[in-house]
């Protein structure tokens, strides 16, 4: 899929790199790493020639090649699911927002890096990256990148803390998001600590629930933390106005994707 993809792209003029755990399989092992499900490549609107009027071709290109494509559009970016055969492109166009893109979960990563791209080989073929792609990955994946590691979830939470801080705000008078915090037991936690990153943290009532602002329908990570249990949850699709809820699984406390449901009627 990576080499149809270069040729679709190709044939379109635009340029593309590879981008998080794709081009950190082929700069440190020089393969895909085993645990990765899907093929990312990025490119940087306003960089190497790139417009954005340049991109629905692409995307119908794709779909004419008999992939399903599914695009999102936020301020931070334009991101398009690209699938066939069960495996996954992620293609996503970034803004330039204060002279950095964001990757997630809002790690802001200089855009010059993104200037002068560098080849190097990757599957038998020529691919782009960061330049230098060392400092791409340390800026993403923390100073222990070139350690193999599963969970790697951690580290990339750390790293947004040392990212510069582009504030990401809810549109106002849009409703409040909701998280019902439950044990393994199925009871309310009150007082739990809940932290959606780079967006904000807060405390369960007595009825376990906190909510908080989210600035438009995406994926986040969420820490949750009470008692003794702390669990990262990489990636969760939330919407502004919903209630979802978490239920706790002392079997992990990291890695688990999509963990929290949606609560159709929220508690009193």
């Amino acid at each position: 899929m990576l080499e149809e993809a270069k040729e679709i792209l190709g044939s379109l003029g635009i340029p593309f790199f590879l981008r998080q755990g794709t081009c950190l399989g082929a700069v440190r092992d020089q393969a895909f790493i085993p645990w990765d499900d899907d093929v990312d490549l990025g490119s940087v609107i306003g960089l190497n020639g790139l417009a954005e009027d340049m991109l629905d071709p692409v995307f119908n290109a794709f779909r004419d090649r008999g992939y399903y494509v599914n695009v999102e559009r936020n301020d931070r970016w334009i991101a398009a699911g690209i699938m066939k055969s069960s495996t996954r492109v992620d293609l996503t166009f970034f803004h330039i927002i204060n002279d950095s893109i964001s990757h997630f979960p809002f790690i802001w990563i200089p855009a010059r890096l993104f200037a002068n791209l560098k080849q190097i080989e990757f599957m038998g073929g020529k691919y782009l990256a960061p330049n230098p792609p060392e400092e791409y990955l340390s800026t993403k994946y923390g100073p222990n990148w070139t350690t193999p590691k599963q969970d790697y979830e951690k580290d990339v939470l750390d790293q947004v803390a040392k990212s510069p801080a582009v504030p990401v705000a809810p549109t106002p008078g849009q409703p409040k998001t909701k998280i019902r915090i439950l044990d393994r037991r199925g009871e309310s936690v009150r007082g739990t600590e809940v932290f959606v990153v780079g967006i904000a943290d807060a405390c369960a009532d007595e009825n376990g629930y906190v909510e908080f602002g989210l600035p438009y329908k995406d994926f986040y990570a969420v820490v949750i933390n009470f008692d003794d249990h702390e669990e990262i949850l990489y990636q969760e699709l939330m919407s502004p106005g919903s209630s979802y809820v978490y239920t706790s699984d002392i079997s992990t406390s990291n890695g688990r994707l999509m963990a929290l449901t949606e609560e159709l009627e929220v508690a009193p």
